[in-house]
Formats: C-alpha cells, structure tokens, sequence
C-alpha cells in the first residue's frame, strides 16, 4: 500500500489520482483560509516554487473540521488562497480528515505516521493546552489535531515525516530537501 493507491476529489469536482505524483516528493496538508496559521501558505507555496522543477508537489485538501476554519465554498477558498498567497500548487475539493466521513487517504497517512507531540514553544503549548479541552486523551490517537498538519511522502510513495501546525517551516523544507536528493 502507498498513497499511489488513493485518489482525491480536485476542486472543479474530477478525481485525482495520487498514481500522478509517482517519482515526486509530496507534501500532503489539511488547510484553513481563517486560521492561525494560514499565513503558512506562503512558506508552501515557497517551497513548492523553489523546489518544483526538482520534482516537488503538494497536495492542498482543504477542510473544515477544526472551529469551521475553513468557510466558504471550494471555489472561494481557491479565490483567497490566489489572491492572499499566489498558491500554484493543487487545490483538492473541501473534505474531512477525521471521522466516518474522512478520505481514506487520511486514514492512510494516520496509520504511518501518527502523533508524536506538538514540540515545544508557546505554540505547541497553546495547542496542548486548547486540544485538552477538546479530547483529553488527543496526545494518545493519530487523529489529526488541526489545520496545516503536514505529511511529507518520498519518491517511492512511502509516509516519511509528520509534521504538527507547531511545527517550524524551515524544519518542513529542510526535510523535503532530504528526499529531494
């Protein structure tokens, strides 16, 4: 099993196959147009203009799970997401990450590479202390706990890191560099 074997509903509403991003680098990221870290948009579509040609992509699922973040329709969210951000990567149809009605690429990614904390910070404890009240048992499961959680798949399919919003950018870019090589 690898992502190769899912498919994604693109924004316009035609399925994508992952079977596409063969061979490439591939950072998978649940997103929010009214969240904290929305700004990280930017930091993506920086790293995917820098190391696209190498064979870099991303996959943008929006979703609304995480304090209804993420209104609007797909074709709204895309418009922001344009207009704030010059995003130029693929945008997938609204979907959810957690729950029955999750996309089984989620359920994937989860059972790879699940939650290893938020690190350390104001952030991550801000975080800590937010999901607490949410799901006192959240450091426990592999749910994923909020916007811009990140997944990074090598060149051969495979779930290789698991990055928390808390996360720092530069660690995400240097990590995608690592499998670019």
């Amino acid at each position: 099993m690898s992502i190769y074997d899912y498919s994604v509903t693109k924004a316009d509403g035609k399925e994508f196959s992952l079977k596409a991003y063969e061979g490439k680098v591939v950072l998978i990221v649940n997103t929010a147009t009214g969240c904290g870290f929305t700004p990280q948009y930017k930091d993506i579509e920086d790293m995917y203009e820098l190391f696209h040609a190498q064979g870099f992509e991303v996959l943008d699922i929006p979703c609304n799970q995480f304090a209804g973040q993420t209104p609007g329709t797909d074709e709204e969210i895309h418009e922001f997401c344009q207009l704030h951000y010059n995003t130029q990567f693929d945008q997938m149809k609204k979907s959810d990450v957690n729950g029955e009605n999750a996309l089984p690429l989620y359920g994937y990614l989860k059972s790879q590479k699940g939650f290893e904390g938020f690190g350390r910070g104001p952030k991550a404890l801000a975080m800590g202390a937010m999901l607490k009240k949410i799901d006192k048992d959240y450091k426990n499961n592999p749910e994923i706990k909020w916007n811009f959680t990140k997944f990074v798949i090598d060149r051969e399919g495979n779930v290789v890191a698991r990055f928390e919003p808390t996360a720092s950018m530069k660690e995400v870019s240097a990590c995608v560099q690592k499998y670019l090589k």
